[in-house]
């Protein structure tokens, strides 16, 4: 059995959203070279993963706006964020 300080890490990594942030928006990253690499054939999704980069930075701008609202404690800031 795991005690309960294990579990807490656990939960504290798991929980946090900047791996999953930072693997998405490079994954677009990826898909946009090769996309710009495969020349005429795939241009038609090159919007697709610009959005994908877009999105990925917005989701990682309000991350960071949050996380520093709860630091500072601000009413208006999510909860659990550090």
């Amino acid at each position: 059995m795991k005690d309960a300080h294990d579990v807490a890490v656990q939960v504290r990594r798991l929980g946090d959203p900047r791996p999953a942030l930072a693997l998405g928006t490079a994954a677009w990253v990826v898909a946009t070279i090769v996309v710009l690499l495969a020349g005429e054939r795939w241009a038609a999704t090159l919007p697709v993963c610009v959005a994908g980069i877009v999105v990925g930075l917005l989701g990682s701008a309000l991350f960071l706006a949050q996380r520093r609202a709860a630091r500072r404690g601000r009413r208006g800031a999510q909860v659990g964020l550090s």
